[in-house]
């Protein structure tokens, strides 16, 4: 056997050895689709915080989860699944849903991305929304739409309020809004703020991101029946 499958088989029995603790599987289908808190974590899974620290600790040991530092809150972490890490576990079952709601805090840039990026991806209904919306659409978003091929249609930022149905899977994309929001969030996406930095790579990078997390979500949903 090659050194190269040698060390694959290694790999994969090591992430096999992590998952086979109850607790550490449930940690990982609930970071599937999104992000979450470690107290939200202890609470899913009714444990206290040493030991939620030990299973985190095996699992970032195995590089499956990483943990960054809120935008919002500095003093809160949120913790997520490397990308690529879980490729060949299926852990959602499809579920039907009305409408994919996209919140950030400015409705400026990361919930207009991530609905263009859906309209590509899924047949299921789209919108975003912000808890605090800007006047317009950040530049910066337009431009990285465009250059992406992505349809931004200019339209002015709304609130959340104003645009939420009783149905919609709510998406945070962006910290602040998640930790303020004060209406059930189904998803949590922990996407870095590109208009601080203002650069095209900024926004670039949360553009891919918001793909990747996007296309893994559309994978898992489908459109009510009509």
């Amino acid at each position: 056997m090659s050194t190269e499958r040698v060390v694959d088989v290694a790999r994969r029995a090591a992430l096999h050895a992590a998952l086979a603790d109850p607790a550490r599987l449930q940690i990982v289908d609930a970071l599937a689709l999104g992000d979450a808190a470690p107290s939200d974590l202890a609470e899913l899974l009714g444990v206290g915080s040493n030991l939620l620290a030990h299973h985190l600790k095996v699992l970032e040991r195995e590089r499956m989860v990483v943990r960054t530092r809120s935008e919002g809150d500095g003093r809160r972490w949120y913790v997520r699944l490397v990308p690529d890490t879980l490729t060949a576990l299926q852990v959602r079952p499809v579920r039907e849903v009305a409408r994919v709601l996209f919140v950030c805090t400015a409705n400026s840039a990361r919930s207009h991305l991530a609905t263009a990026v859906w309209r590509q991806l899924s047949t299921v209904p789209t919108a975003s929304a912000g808890t605090h919306p800007a006047a317009r659409i950040a530049p910066g978003a337009t431009a990285a739409a465009r250059r992406h091929g992505l349809d931004l249609p200019a339209i002015t930022p709304q609130h959340v309020e104003a645009v939420r149905a009783r149905d919609d899977l709510v998406v945070t994309v962006c910290d602040r809004a998640h930790e303020e929001l004060r209406i059930p969030v189904d998803v949590h996406w922990s996407v870095p703020d590109p208009i601080g930095p203002g650069t095209p790579a900024a926004f670039d990078d949360a553009l891919a991101d918001l793909e990747r997390r996007a296309s893994a979500l559309a994978a898992h949903l489908a459109p009510l029946p009509a």
